[in-house]
């Protein structure tokens, strides 16, 4: 477990960078498989998701386990995820990608949400998703999916390492999602991710007005050519960028 907490000052940097950006950067660390692959917003939100993993691992459900009345357990670990999940965090789940029943519903994510949490991630399904997807907090999915957990699946671990999407994702790394989708980066790089992906941000914005102007991308994008590089330091100055 790690021991970096993220700052408001590094929040607000991530909340203004794309998972594309992000993508880039890790690739260029050797990092190839960081985006959660398999799941999408539950419902479009214009603010970018932006927290520290908090995670529940499910396994396969085993019939004499997993009865209904499991759910009055007062240590049942699905109901201390979310309980317990800090706010400004985010919940993450480790689903086995089976979406064939609800890793959550409506009622728990929404109290999930009111205690502060930054969002949600199942690589699994929602119950209830109509609920979760009017909710402030950005919440993301493999798909809807009616049948409670307990059909499939059982919550076993908090805040271990899992595995979500084909990613591994361990407890404190930090996790950016926008309408693409959501990239997750290790702890350690978080600060230094930050600060370059502000500046491919600012390029990449640029580039783009300049493609809108009938611009060519050979020599822009990659940037080879000096002239664009001229042309981009002073739209820095002129946009404060």
């Amino acid at each position: 477990m790690t021991n970096y907490v993220l700052s408001d000052a590094t929040r607000a940097k991530f909340k203004k960078i794309s998972t594309a950006s992000i993508a880039t950067a890790l690739f260029k660390r050797g990092l190839r498989n960081q985006f959660i692959q398999g799941v999408v917003p539950v419902a479009a939100k214009a603010d970018t998701m932006v927290g520290q993993a908090f995670t529940l691992r499910y396994i396969v459900a085993r019939e004499d386990r997993n009865p209904i009345t499991v759910f009055r357990n007062a240590d049942h670990p699905q109901r201390l995820a979310i309980e317990t999940c800090p706010a400004g965090h985010v919940l993450v789940m480790d689903s086995r990608k089976d979406a064939r029943a609800a890793t959550a519903g409506s009622i728990l994510i929404t109290r999930l949400a009111l205690r502060g949490a930054a969002g949600v991630v199942t690589d699994g399904g929602f119950r209830d998703a109509a609920g979760i997807g009017a909710l402030d907090m950005p919440a993301y999915y493999a798909r809807p999916s009616a049948p409670t957990n307990l059909t499939l699946h059982e919550a076993i671990d908090i805040n271990v390492p899992i595995s979500c999407g084909d990613v591994a994702v361990f407890p404190g790394d930090v996790l950016v999602g926008d309408r693409d989708g959501v990239m997750v980066i290790p702890a350690h790089l978080a600060e230094e991710l930050a600060d370059e992906c502000a500046a491919m941000e600012s390029f990449e914005d640029f580039v783009l007005e300049q493609v809108k102007a009938g611009e060519t991308v050979i020599g822009l994008y990659p940037l080879t050519k000096d002239e664009h590089s001229e042309n981009y330091e002073m739209w820095r100055q002129t946009h404060g960028r």
